[in-house]
């Protein structure tokens, strides 16, 4: 995801390679990535990265403890720290970095296209100004949503940040199903994939609720009434309900553990 970052960037023109610092401490990483010939690229935090103005912080989670002290020590209070780890919360960054200006994001895979959704939050002692900035950066890849309630994150990964598994789940389904229908795979996924590509752009078009759209595909004693005798006799609509609130019960739980 970090990489993802650096290329929306230098595609907005936000930076210039010369301006951009990778960080990667694997030999191996670090020699591909000079390779790309992205940005400036170093196996050691220092001093050097308090000149950028925003780190961004595209680590695994369970990396953060063996690089907060060498990173703190390394801050300047101009620096935004933006944090895209999962399951570290704001307070634990506060009381790691004892840095005013913090930010913890959570994006979704799309951003890789250009198409995700990132909600984020901030430390109370980021400035608005501050808040805008990181706005403008998380929005080269995509949409961005803004929580002063910095819990509700716990609820965005489990809806975005892991909605793009439920739909490719479902899609995987779709796909097979065809196939047990005599479909060629090819022919299978192409009718899916412009199924769903043109679904959404009729929802993100229409004025019409989602039971609304539903009901105008859904005639009486038809087909889509069936398949939905069925979802509805296995009471898929509280199932799915059900799933999504247990991402976000595991989402609170490991930002305890972190």
């Amino acid at each position: 995801m970090g990489m993802t970052y650096a290329h929306a960037f230098l595609r907005y023109k936000i930076v210039k390679k010369s301006e951009l610092l990778l960080v990667e401490k694997s030999s191996k990483r670090k020699s591909e990535l000079e390779k790309l010939k992205l940005g400036k690229v170093t196996s050691t935090i220092d001093q050097v990265l308090s000149k950028n103005d925003v780190i961004f912080l595209a680590v695994k989670p369970q990396d953060f403890n063996s690089i907060s002290e060498k990173l703190k020590r390394s801050l300047k209070s101009k620096n935004i720290i933006i944090s895209i780890m999962a399951g570290i919360t704001i307070q634990k960054l506060e009381n790691k970095l004892e840095h005013p200006a913090i930010i913890r994001a959570m994006p979704n895979t799309p951003a890789q296209v250009g198409m995700g959704v990132t909600g984020f939050t901030a430390s109370k002692t980021t400035s608005i100004e501050q808040i805008r900035i990181v706005e403008n950066l998380l929005n080269t890849t995509g949409k961005t949503v803004f929580f002063e309630d910095g819990s509700l994150l716990d609820a965005v990964t489990a809806l975005s940040g892991s909605g793009p598994a439920y739909f490719f789940y479902f899609l995987k389904n779709l796909v097979e199903a065809g196939e047990e229908m005599g479909l060629d795979t090819a022919t299978a996924t192409m009718l899916v994939n412009q199924t769903m590509l043109g679904s959404f752009h009729l929802f993100n078009s229409s004025t019409k609720s989602l039971d609304e759209l539903i009901a105008s595909v859904t005639s009486k004693g038809g087909t889509t009434e069936a398949a939905f005798q069925t979802l509805n006799q296995h009471k898929l609509d509280k199932k799915i309900k059900e799933a999504v609130l247990n991402a976000e019960k595991r989402a609170k739980k490991l930002s305890k553990i972190s």
